[in-house]
C-alpha cells in the first residue's frame, strides 16, 4: 500500500474517532439517517427540483436538474467508482436504524456528489445558500451512518462541486 494511501486511511480514521461522540444520539442518528435515506437515488433532489419548478412556474428546472442528476450518477457510479474499487467502512455493531448498504465502490460518495450538483443548481433560484447546507447535511450523513469513508466524501463534494460549474454553465 502506498505512503499516500496509507494517509488517507489514517486521516479517515481520525475523522471517524471524532465522529463517534455523535452516534447513538436518538436525534441525531434521526437525522443523519433521514438525511441519508431521502438522498438514496438523489429522491430528495428531484424532490426538491419539482417543487422548486412549481413554485417558480418553470419545468425546465426539474428537467434540467434530473437530467443532471442522472449523467453525475451514470458517470459517478460507473467509471469513476470502478477505476477506485474502495471497500466500504466496517460497521461494527447493528446500525440503530435500517439503510440500504450500497454494492459500488466506497469512493467518491455519490451522495456527496449529487448534493452539491443539486445545490449548484437549486442555489441559482430561491433559497440560495440553504442548498449547500441541505447538501453539506446529507454528505456528513453518510459518514455519520458509516456508509463512507470522510475521504470519500470529500471526493464526491469536489466532483459534485466540478459537475455543478458545468451544468450552471449548459443549463444557462
Amino acid at each position: 500500500m502506498s505512503e499516500f494511501s496509507d494517509t488517507i486511511d489514517d486521516l479517515d480514521d481520525v475523522v471517524d474517532q471524532w465522529w463517534e461522540q455523535w452516534r447513538d444520539h436518538p436525534l441525531i442518528d434521526r437525522v443523519f439517517y433521514t438525511a441519508s435515506e431521502a438522498a438514496d437515488f438523489s429522491l430528495l433532489w428531484h424532490t426538491l427540483g419539482v417543487a422548486q419548478a412549481i413554485i417558480e412556474d418553470d419545468p425546465k428546472i426539474a428537467i434540467g436538474l434530473s437530467a443532471a442528476l442522472g449523467v453525475e450518477s451514470a458517470l459517478l457510479n460507473g467509471p469513476i467508482k470502478a477505476i477506485f474499487g474502495r471497500g466500504r467502512p466496517l460497521q461494527p455493531t447493528p446500525r440503530p436504524l435500517n439503510l440500504r448498504q450500497p454494492l459500488t465502490s466506497s469512493f467518491p460518495s455519490g451522495h456527496a456528489s449529487a448534493a452539491m450538483l443539486a445545490a449548484a443548481l437549486l442555489s441559482r433560484r430561491i433559497g440560495g445558500p440553504v442548498w449547500y447546507v441541505i447538501g453539506a447535511v446529507v454528505a456528513a450523513s453518510r459518514i455519520h451512518v458509516r456508509i463512507h469513508h470522510a475521504s470519500d466524501v470529500v471526493g464526491g463534494l469536489v466532483i459534485g462541486a466540478a459537475f455543478g460549474r458545468i451544468a450552471r454553465r449548459l443549463l444557462q
